[in-house]
């Protein structure tokens, strides 16, 4: 694997894929404002889903990047440079949702408002909110509030936490050739806790235990990279057919497993599995739907800008619904062309937060460890 690590690998198709998934992520959050078989279905309603391919993908890529962290300093600039990747777009969400609030008080004599007294979003909320806590069950939080994908950044904060101090454990304790062992012991323990919780292999968490479902996707993922790392160089030789054979069971399995979705959440960490199968077989990127993905531009900016699509599409769907349809007064069935407009608008909005807020805020102090891939290591 030295000549992935001395070029940099960027992982183009799964990249692809997290920006097809933040999409469809968008379709899910829509849903409840539209009447349309086109988001009324059961692929799109359980497309919540795809919020585990995220953290599993960001596991792989970090530990891609990141396979040692020797000491405290270490540590600590691997903390620092995860911070500025995630927090300043979540700021800047987290108090466009409080405008939103006063903006809504304000025009409610003139404007329809639905849930006008949001009890979600409260001042104690904001603080969860703030300090990236709104994914573990805090007394008083009864749903996820102000920025609802937020949860997830949350969820990611702590599987990062978690991550840096079991590979610092590793390394300080000299436990290098074990490594995928301990990795398993935390998944085995975020299993444990979500069985614990439920006393079944559910995972769609978020105000509340979304952390453990975090954990559990982040070290799957974690784990797939060391597969990946392992197995590359003899893998790789074999006959291209096989791939696309792979790649076309995967994603197969996946659509269908999501369409069945509510009968298999119960069982959601199937999800972890197909997952890890999905970017295993396409990190080789040798199948022909790779190959075809890669000749697709517009995949190549929506994986670019998949951090800010996620981010922003709460927001800007609900603006959207309150001048579409409480201004307008278009019909919710209008929402059978309604999402192309909603999703060209949160794709320039995206490109220009990810220009002036994902890349200005990028922790940039020259270090001689390894950069990792910043573009592609979150949600």
């Amino acid at each position: 694997m030295s000549d992935l690590k001395t070029q940099r690998h960027r992982f183009e198709v799964l990249d692809m894929f997290r920006g097809i998934f933040a999409s469809l992520v968008f379709l899910f959050h829509l849903g409840p404002f539209a009447e349309t078989p086109l988001l009324n279905n059961s692929f799109v309603e359980n497309s919540d889903m795809f919020v585990d391919f995220f953290f599993v993908l960001s596991g792989f890529v970090i530990a891609y990047s990141y396979q040692a962290i020797a000491d405290f300093q270490a540590l600590k600039i691997f903390l620092t440079k995860r911070i500025y990747r995630i927090y300043p777009l979540h700021l800047v969400m987290l108090l466009a949702f409080v405008v939103m609030e006063i903006a809504k008080n304000l025009l409610n004599p003139y404007v329809k408002v639905n849930n006008l007294d949001n009890q979600a979003n409260t001042i104690y909320t904001f603080f969860t909110s703030l300090f990236l806590i709104n994914s573990t069950p805090i007394p008083g939080v009864k749903d996820v509030s102000w920025n609802i994908p937020s949860w997830s950044i949350s969820a990611e904060m702590i599987a990062y936490v978690v991550f840096a101090i079991v590979v610092l454990f590793i390394h300080t304790s000299n436990q290098i050739s074990r490594r995928n062992f301990y990795y398993l012991l935390v998944v085995i323990a975020s299993v444990s806790g979500l069985w614990f919780v439920s006393e079944s292999f559910q995972i769609n968490y978020s105000f509340n235990y979304g952390f453990l479902r975090g954990i559990l996707g982040f070290f799957t993922g974690v784990l797939c990279f060391n597969l990946f790392n392992a197995t590359n160089i003899e893998v790789r030789k074999l006959p291209a057919y096989l791939f696309t054979i792979g790649e076309i069971i995967t994603l197969t399995l996946i659509i269908i497993c999501i369409c069945n979705g509510q009968a298999l959440k119960p069982l959601g960490v199937i999800f972890e599995v197909l997952f890890f199968a999905c970017i295993f077989v396409f990190s080789f990127e040798k199948g022909l739907i790779s190959s075809g993905l890669k000749n697709i531009g517009l995949l190549k900016k929506l994986g670019q800008y998949s951090y800010s699509i996620y981010m922003t599409h709460a927001f800007l769907i609900s603006i959207f619904n309150v001048l579409f349809i409480r201004i307008i007064k278009l019909p919710p069935t209008s929402y059978s062309w309604l999402f192309l407009l909603n999703f060209i608008l949160i794709y320039f909005v995206s490109a220009w937060t990810y220009k002036h807020i994902e890349m200005r805020f990028q922790y940039k102090k020259k270090i001689t460890q390894k950069v990792d891939q910043e573009s592609i290591n979150t949600l």
